[in-house]
């Protein structure tokens, strides 16, 4: 069972905290890393990016001259795609780029990832994360004092308007509720920082 430290907001250690083997102590499977990140980023795609073809261009309805006896190439309308102005040939047109993923790999990804976290050093559990007003000062001295990295992803066991309004105008900074992480998010921070209520709140979701 993994031990990570507990640290107040001054940095200063509190206590220690057993987590939970399955979901902090999995083994690491980076191909199912790969494929959950693949289709977050894919997901993130509109999808709608569109060139217009020949038939769709103004114009071009003239055949441009007559088709024996000019000494040109024969040629049906100016908008054909080797012509300038003309139509774009095999140009992208509207598609969707959704990529399904079944609920047990999800789960698989999401243990993958926050163990990666652990066994790298790169989680920090913060006994409370909250500050009485509006101080981005705060925030960014509890950050500096735990030694988070630049970037940093906060996990928070609840909506709390005051510190996400303190955390979010940090450069490289994000912040997210214990039921909104992903797995592209907990990866590409270099210190994945979490209230202790937050991480008890995760193990409850899916250490079941």
């Amino acid at each position: 069972m993994p031990e990570i430290k507990v640290l107040n907001m001054a940095g200063a250690e509190v206590g220690k905290m057993d987590l939970s083997d399955k979901v902090f102590g999995a083994e690491v499977k980076t191909s199912i890393l790969h494929s959950a990140v693949r289709a977050y980023l894919m997901n993130q795609r509109q999808g709608t990016q569109s060139t217009l073809t020949r038939t769709e261009v103004s114009g071009g309805g003239k055949k441009p001259w007559r088709q024996k006896g000019s000494g040109r190439a024969r040629q049906g309308s100016t908008r054909a795609p080797q012509w300038t102005h003309g139509g774009v040939a095999l140009g992208p047109k509207p598609r969707t780029y959704k990529v399904k993923m079944n609920k047990k790999i999800k789960r698989l990804a999401m243990f993958s990832a926050l163990s990666a976290k652990v066994a790298g050093g790169e989680m920090i559990v913060v006994d409370e994360i909250k500050t009485a007003e509006y101080k981005t000062k705060t925030m960014a001295k509890m950050l500096s004092d735990i030694k988070a990295g630049k970037k940093a992803l906060v996990v928070l066991a609840e909506n709390d308007a005051t510190a996400v309004a303190s955390l979010r105008n940090i450069e490289g900074v994000k912040v997210s509720q214990y039921n909104e992480i992903n797995v592209y998010d907990i990866l590409n921070c270099d210190s994945l920082v979490a209230a202790k209520a937050a991480v008890e709140k995760i193990e409850e979701v899916y250490a079941k």
